[in-house]
């Protein structure tokens, strides 16, 4: 793999912790101007700029992107964000409660990319790449990170325990609790480990951030200049991360009665436990069902699911032998009647969303793991909607990635 240096655009030191936000994508308009009401320092301003104008302005209106740009050179000129001096690698690390992990902040090549090295598993809409493709090209700029994984190697391994031993240049810890660290690796001879290092790497696959890097790359054909065949993107081992559920909601049953879709789920070729206290599916081929206020546990007795990848995960199980065939859910990209809970909301959520009366029935899901996610990719096929959630998010803010970068 190609993996380089550059000079980052980092926040100045007092305004470490103020800048740095959550990406574009996992909040709406209304959560983020809520999250920047009176903060003139939040990356939000730059990624989500519509925040900045009224509701009224649709998010794709070039108004959005113009001001995207002056909210971004406004920034610079007044020195909140300043550019290193040298090439460099980052290392960013970021803990969540008693999980920690650590990645290694380079520019990927968008050869790379559309070589098939970088591995995808999701399909990108293109109204999504189009709206980052729009952004990138107005602030002249990757705003935030894609985040890749890799297989682990013990020379990256030891340089990251190594050099993570000294205090890093920056450290905080986010209003949501989430530890940030990051480290500047500018010295020559680590730089050019680094990147030796990399080139043993066969490939790496997109954890989250499908539609930064397709349009990172989209950007690159339509420069078509040297600098923009780079993009910023964190690297981390894969052994390293943590992939929690992504759950569902389905607003009505079809018709049914409870006590009929539970019939039907048993004959479709689940064990019922009834009731099921510990809500949680305890091991992959199990779902959580909430049903008329109370858990159970459907364990799918049908044992091995056989060699395609994409068939054999549990989001698949359950959409193909329960959702779509008992529910009527065909599309779940396009069905208005379910809904998707990332696991950071908890059970709670799901438990939530059925008292209020917002869906009749949640589905809990064991996490997908990260060695079927590159089986996926290794396979060329895509996962369905929704499968991984990867947390902790990484920080848009925290290195940005000039496109005059040399």
């Amino acid at each position: 793999m190609i993996v380089q240096p550059f000079r980052g655009l980092r926040p100045r030191a007092d305004l470490a912790a103020a800048i740095p936000c959550l990406p574009y994508d996992v909040l709406d308009s209304d959560e983020a101007r809520a999250l920047a009401l009176g903060d003139p320092y939040t990356f939000l301003h730059v990624v989500k700029a519509e925040i900045d104008l009224d509701p009224s302005v649709d998010v794709h209106d070039p108004r959005v992107y113009d001001r995207a740009q002056r909210n971004f050179r406004g920034m610079i000129e007044s020195g909140w964000l300043q550019r290193d001096p040298e090439p460099a690698f980052y290392l960013y690390r970021q803990r969540m409660g008693g999980h920690m992990q650590t990645g290694i902040v380079g520019a990927a090549a968008v050869d790379d990319y559309r070589n098939g090295r970088i591995k995808r598993h999701e399909h990108t809409r293109p109204d999504k790449v189009e709206d980052r493709t729009r952004h990138a090209e107005a602030i002249g700029a990757h705003a935030g990170p894609v985040f890749l994984a890799y297989r682990d190697r013990p020379q990256l391994r030891a340089f990251s325990e190594a050099a993570t031993k000294r205090r890093p240049d920056v450290e905080f810890i986010a209003q949501d609790g989430i530890g940030h660290a990051l480290w500047v690796i500018d010295a020559p001879d680590d730089v050019a480990a680094i990147e030796e290092a990399f080139r043993a790497v066969p490939e790496t696959y997109i954890a989250d951030g499908h539609h930064r890097a397709a349009a990172y790359a989209e950007v690159a054909r339509r420069r078509g200049d040297g600098p923009s065949e780079r993009f910023l993107a964190v690297h981390f081992p894969a052994g390293d991360l943590k992939i929690l559920d992504y759950n569902r909601t389905v607003r009505d049953l079809d018709g049914l009665t409870a006590p009929e879709l539970i019939a039907r789920i048993h004959a479709a070729g689940f064990d019922i436990t009834d009731p099921w206290p510990a809500k949680r599916p305890p091991q992959p081929g199990s779902i959580g069902i909430f049903l008329e206020g109370r858990w159970r546990l459907a364990a799918d007795r049908r044992g091995a699911r056989g060699s395609d990848p994409v068939a054999s995960l549990d989001v698949s199980v359950l959409q193909d032998r329960i959702l779509a065939p008992l529910l009527g859910i065909g599309d779940p990209r396009q069905d208005t009647r379910i809904a998707f809970v990332g696991g950071i909301r908890g059970v709670d959520e799901l438990e939530r969303r059925v008292a209020s009366k917002n869906a009749a029935v949640a589905f809990a899901l064991y996490p997908t793991r990260l060695d079927d996610v590159m089986r996926v990719a290794d396979a060329g096929a895509v996962m369905p909607p929704k499968s991984t959630w990867f947390e902790p998010k990484l920080r848009s803010g925290m290195v940005v990635r000039r496109l005059d970068e040399s």
